[in-house]
């Protein structure tokens, strides 16, 4: 009975369409709860497509953002180049080899003691890191490492108050040693006599002396010459060029050592640090040993 009832509505609807209005209904009807049964699909479609999309772009952003700092602080020694072989042209045939061995590394700590200017990096004695290796930004020379741990290391920055570098003025080989004063943004450049050419705005760059910075790399630019006749030297004050507050990622140079850095621009950045070496900061014995390294590097005669 059943069945003979639903063959005569399925013809009737068939011909005459009298179960539009019914259908029409019924679909207005079960529409929203198709729409609430395929919402988990589509949420979990379009979260796939989100995270896969911003994974690729932060991708990008970290590769150009590598590229970017590698290329700047390939950019450190044009000028030096620049003037050197403008000066030596004539009695050189070569000139400095740009392209060290480096690697990456990113900021953890930094001491808060008002006296100490130091910075502890990501890096360690694993990634063949060394105390007295150089240390420098995408602007210019920060100081070097005076503790390595397994897995970081603490530097030493320029301003220091232990810390030495002997550096040169970029406009006529002027030579000299540039000394931590203890605040983050000025250097002091003593031993200067008062007859020597050497002007503000002046840019000092690593003179190479000691072995323990290349050659070429920017530290500061002359802020201040004062000339006192009562004294033998005159009183020059110079500027970090290095973002030593400021900057989050440096680079490690190896002296002497060459790389490709397309190798090391092709190597996406560290998404986070690596595990903190618990004596990443020097003991008192160590500390010695830093002010030592400092007078050693200060020895360089300019």
């Amino acid at each position: 009975m059943l069945v003979s009832l639903s063959v005569v509505l399925m013809v009737m609807d068939h011909r005459f369409k009298s179960l539009e209005s019914v259908r029409n209904t019924l679909s207005l009807l079960v529409y929203p709860i198709q729409l609430i049964v395929e919402i988990p699909g589509t949420v979990t479609d379009w979260l796939d497509e989100s995270l896969a999309t911003r994974r690729k772009l932060q991708e990008e952003v970290d590769s150009l953002r590598t590229q970017q700092f590698m290329q700047q602080a390939q950019m450190q020694k044009f000028a030096a180049l620049q003037a050197e072989n403008i000066r030596l042209r004539e009695l050189l045939d070569s000139s400095f080899e740009i392209g060290e061995k480096v690697l990456i590394a990113e900021l953890m700590s930094v001491n808060l003691d008002p006296y100490k200017h130091q910075v502890v990096i990501n890096k360690g004695e694993l990634h063949n890191v060394y105390a007295g290796q150089p240390l420098v930004d995408a602007d210019g020379v920060m100081g070097q490492i005076v503790h390595a741990g397994p897995y970081s290391s603490t530097a030493m920055l320029i301003t220091d108050t232990s810390h030495a570098i002997p550096v040169q003025v970029n406009r006529n080989g002027l030579r000299t040693i540039a000394l931590g004063s203890g605040t983050i943004n000025r250097l002091e450049l003593p031993y200067i006599p008062n007859s020597a050419d050497i002007q503000p705005g002046d840019l000092l760059i690593t003179s190479g002396l000691g072995g323990r910075f290349p050659q070429g790399y920017p530290v500061a630019t002359v802020s201040a010459v004062q000339h006192d006749p009562g004294n033998a030297f005159a009183s020059v004050v110079a500027t970090p060029l290095a973002h030593l507050n400021r900057s989050r990622e440096v680079l490690l140079i190896w002296p002497g050592h060459t790389t490709d850095i397309n190798s090391v621009v092709s190597a996406p950045v560290e998404a986070s640090a690596e595990k903190a070496d618990t004596e990443a900061a020097p003991e008192n014995g160590e500390a010695a040993d830093n002010h030592s390294t400092a007078a050693d590097t200060a020895t360089a005669t300019p």
